[in-house]
């Protein structure tokens, strides 16, 4: 065990700020100094990367990340940059010379952190490089995508144990998730092949969220009318990006500071308005789950959830975003008469039939050109628009189509991304210095680039052009010329940005009779995914047991009540202690389940008070936990699959 926090201490102090660790980031980086596999399990905001980051810069050489959120990644990676730290990031959007270049100077070129997407770990160039980089610590963040169990299956990252087989032995992977239940935390440790059980997890209580479900069916009244009541900014959560932008705008129209945020707007919008969010001039974001990674808002007052996620896991991350100042804050679930409804559709849309899935993998094939028997590692630029008219598919099932393929391991789809445009000079300076002289009309411009942008030598730079041309006093088209022209003058490599939706074949084109979608792991599957799906409608139909202790259940932690959710409100109207209240609940149900009762004859029977016993009876009547037939006696309801 390592004796000596200090040194990890000053680097934290030196390019965080902070003098002191929270205890599970300490207890996190000590496993990890000491060489240990270990398991991280730490709520939204936690602080999950400081205990990788921390150790990643103390040791030598580089730390390798593996995460499929590519806009993490690149957040990461320029936060990184910015503080002086040299960090690269590979994933799907990057042309192979990129790609190319990035682990080279992995291996050569001093950097401290090289980020990857996992379907990028199977790549020959990769699998090729990585035993030549002097790896300090594999950090898996996302852990949770490796297990069939987690909400988030992804199949590239079962490659990820790969790694152990061609790097030092002595190499520690550090595991990182905000939402993990029991059974797949053993699950991740075993897929990544831990030499030992070694899990460090802080609770995941938060005491000061007062989780609340609200039953509405006009949402956009109620939601208006208590923002109107309430004070500081918040997070409205909602399913499709179209309904961001028509909430934002009923927020706006009723005097509610509010904008919409979608994976769809472009790079620099999306930027703006986080930014306006996060600083305080904009109030209310309403947005799709997009938005959430890279959050470091502490005085977060709401997150309402206009619709249901569909599962625990998913909620309890995005209500997680409010009040991380451990200030009183609200998580809110709006829970109308047709949302029951809508999740049992949602069931069939999620999974649509064999044949459907094999219909849009045999046409995906044909559009992309790839022929049976190769395109295997090969990446597709892939406008799901145009894909989808031209063939004539129905949209929902289409896109889940692509989703299952993904999960069966045939593809990675990557819905859109905003690639940067990227330059790196392919000349050395002497030879630049010869051209300048020559060519009088680029010098201006060529200096600056060199001005605005560091690093372009060594390898490929983001720019934007939009940048240049202010600080050139030019226009953007001339900016753009001068790009094209060097390029073709062999001086610079330059890659235009572009937004563009990725599909990645991990497999060669198989044949429609060899594509292999068993229905045993299909109904799986489809058992898992109901399964969490009826766990979230408990959740927002249960009224008689405290939010919070449902959650921390699912977990696999035990607490008390927390005292401040709707459901302990009203049972704390009573004038019932907890212990009370328990008490004549369970032998209320174990009457009830013997036979039916009027409601004296049952109060007579329970060894309280018969005010006490009544005040439970009507409590439970009022949330429809007891039934009542045409002779007034009671019986106890039992659920069906979607109460």
């Amino acid at each position: 065990m390592i004796n000596d926090i200090e040194p990890y201490r000053q680097i934290l102090t030196k390019y965080w700020g902070f003098t002191s660790f929270r205890p599970l980031q300490e207890d996190i980086i000590k496993s990890v100094a000491d060489g240990k596999d270990t398991l991280g399990l730490m709520p939204t905001g936690g602080g999950k990367s400081v205990t990788f980051q921390v150790p990643g810069l103390v040791k030598e050489g580089i730390c390798l990340v593996i995460t499929p959120l590519i806009a993490l990644m690149r957040e990461q990676v320029n936060r990184l940059n910015s503080m002086g730290v040299r960090a690269l990031a590979v994933h799907s959007g990057l042309s192979a010379e990129e790609i190319d270049i990035i682990l080279e100077n992995s291996i050569y070129g001093d950097y401290k952190f090289l980020y990857i997407s996992p379907e990028r770990i199977s790549t020959r160039i990769f699998q090729a490089r990585l035993p030549k980089m002097p790896l300090n610590l594999i950090a898996v963040d996302e852990a949770h995508c490796i297990s069939q169990w987690g909400y988030d299956f992804r199949p590239s990252y079962l490659k990820i144990a790969s790694i152990r087989e061609i790097i030092p032995d002595n190499i520690p992977v550090l595991a990182l998730s905000a939402s993990a239940t029991p059974q797949v935390s053993e699950d991740i440790m075993n897929r990544l092949k831990f030499k030992e059980q070694n899990v460090l997890k802080t609770s995941f209580e938060r005491k000061n969220i007062s989780y609340l479900i609200r039953r509405v069916d006009d949402k956009g009244t109620w939601l208006v009318k208590t923002l109107k009541k309430i004070k500081g900014s918040g997070i409205v959560y909602v399913r499709s990006r179209k309904r961001t932008k028509e909430i934002a705008e009923l927020l706006t129209a009723n005097g509610i500071e509010a904008d919409f945020y979608h994976a769809g707007l472009p790079d620099d919008l999306r930027y703006k308005r986080q930014s306006a969010w996060s600083s305080g001039s904009m109030r209310v974001i309403v947005a799709t789950n997009a938005f959430g990674m890279g959050i470091d808002k502490a005085d977060v007052r709401f997150v309402v959830h206009w619709q249901m996620p569909d599962c625990v896991e998913e909620y309890f991350q995005e209500s997680g975003r409010a009040g991380r100042d451990n200030k009183p804050a609200y998580a809110v679930l709006l829970y109308s008469s047709s949302d029951k409804s809508r999740m049992e559709e949602s069931v069939k849309k999620k999974f649509p039939p064999v044949e459907r899935i094999k219909d849009v993998y045999e046409a995906l094939c044909n559009y992309l050109k790839v022929p049976v028997g190769s395109g295997k590692d090969n990446v597709f630029d892939f406008n799901i628009a145009d894909f989808i008219s031209n063939y004539r598919l129905p949209v929902i099932e289409t896109y889940n189509s692509l989703k299952f393929l993904q999960r069966e391991g045939y593809i990675e789809f990557t819905e859109e991304i905003n690639n940067p445009s990227r330059v790196h000079f392919v000349v050395g300076r002497d030879d630049l210095y010869k051209f300048q002289v020559a060519n009088e009309s680029f010098d201006g411009f060529i200096k600056l680039l060199l001005r605005s942008y560091t690093g372009m030598f060594s390898g490929y730079v983001v720019i934007n052009e939009d940048d240049l041309a202010r600080k050139s006093a030019i226009s953007r088209d001339i900016v753009y010329n001068y790009l094209v022209k060097l390029s073709s003058l062999n001086i610079i490599k330059y890659i235009p940005g572009k937004k563009t939706a990725l599909v990645i074949f991990t497999e060669e084109r198989l044949d429609r009779k060899s594509l292999l979608i068993s229905p045993e792991n299909y109904l799986q599957v489809k058992e898992k995914y109901v399964i969490r799906l009826n766990k979230m409608i408990d959740y927002a139909s249960m009224n008689t047991k405290c939010r919070s202790v449902v959650l921390l259940d699912y977990f696999g932690e035990e607490s008390e009540r927390c005292g401040i959710c709707d459901v302990c409100r009203e049972r704390n109207e009573l004038d019932l202690s907890k212990y009370e209240f328990d008490l004549i609940l369970d032998d209320i149900k174990e009457k009830l389940s013997e036979q039916k009762y009027d409601v004296r004859a049952l109060a007579a029977e329970i060894d309280y008070t018969e005010e006490k016993v009544i005040k439970v009876i009507r409590w439970l009547l009022d949330h429809n936990k007891l039934l009542k037939d045409e002779k007034n006696l009671l019986s106890w309801k039992e659920p069906d699959l979607f109460s």
